[in-house]
């Protein structure tokens, strides 16, 4: 099969419809599957989508909401294409942009193809400014350089996309997780269109889960094999100053024969020295864990993009 297209939908009964049919038209003459997720809904999504899916389209349902980034797991894990697309369900995407997305990612070479929404229809206050904040800090921080993290749209090489390895809310930093695994990316513009039915599953309230996510994307693309480096290194250089204070502490008090007990500085270099130890105890558990992950399931730390082998 030349290209799955995997769809998380919640709540979206006015939308899967006509989602459904612009899939159909979009896609004709290719040889393709429609997986869409129901991520727990308690309208009629479900109900609608059996009314209008043929032979190509696929539904997973959910018991219970777990999230997107799970259920485009769950879509990307059935996923049987060559290429694999995720997209929102909420008809703000537009499916005639995937065959553009598709010639340009075999014509290109690259791994992923990324939509960038040019002309965004969405508020200012709640959105594009939050997100503009959010993809300047991205980028800064992971050195990953794409124009808009929001952006679902995207198509990937299967080898990629079934590699993700998506938990929580993680969708946001699929860039991240792909570029670990060495993809290549580039960005082609594509449509935005408003809501037209129901409510956003989107919030202000998420900048904070954004940013925790954000702390962990770091750590994984800096540390994640090697964690001793992180923790070990500021573990010793904190029991280092505690240590220090504290000796020069001891010296103070023989020289000087005054009492030091109580001391504001004799307590934050005791601190220091056990929060050095914590920090030290804390990676050599980290460093047991990421063995532990790579070695039971029988992982590699690496990934070959190409084997060649010379000919006489």
């Amino acid at each position: 099969m030349k290209l799955s297209v995997v769809v998380s939908v919640y709540n979206e009964e006015d939308n899967v419809i006509p989602l459904c049919e612009k899939e159909y038209e979009a896609l004709e003459g290719i040889d393709y599957e429609l997986i869409l997720v129901d991520d727990g809904s308690t309208d009629k999504t479900v109900e609608n989508v059996r009314k209008v899916a043929n032979s190509r389209t696929k539904l997973l349902i959910f018991n219970r909401n777990y999230g997107q980034s799970t259920a485009m797991s769950a879509g990307i894990d059935e996923a049987q294409g060559d290429y694999i697309v995720t997209m929102d369900g909420d008809l703000q995407n537009d499916p005639s942009d995937i065959p553009a997305m598709m010639a340009k990612l075999e014509e290109s070479g690259m791994d992923v193809v990324a939509g960038v929404r040019a002309n965004r229809k969405d508020g200012f206050v709640l959105r594009k400014f939050p997100s503009k904040i959010a993809n300047w800090i991205i980028r800064r921080t992971t050195d990953v350089r794409l124009s808009d993290y929001g952006c679902s749209l995207r198509i990937y090489k299967k080898d990629i996309a079934k590699n993700l390895g998506l938990y929580g809310e993680l969708h946001r930093f699929i860039p991240v997780l792909a570029k670990l695994q060495g993809a290549e990316m580039t960005e082609v513009n594509v449509k935005h269109h408003a809501r037209q039915h129901g409510e956003s599953k989107y919030g202000i309230n998420r900048t904070f889960r954004v940013m925790a996510d954000l702390i962990l994307m770091i750590f994984f693309q800096k540390y994640s094999r090697r964690p001793m480096h992180l923790f070990g290194g500021w573990g010793i250089i904190t029991f280092m100053i505690g240590f220090l204070i504290d000796l020069y502490l001891v010296i103070y008090k023989f020289a000087t024969g005054e009492d030091i007990w109580g001391r504001p500085l004799l307590l934050l270099g005791s601190i220091l020295i056990l929060a050095g130890i914590q920090f030290i105890t804390v990676g050599i558990i980290a460093e047991i864990m990421m063995r532990t992950y790579f070695e039971s399931q029988n992982k590699k730390t690496y990934r070959l993009k190409e084997v060649f082998v010379g000919k006489d």
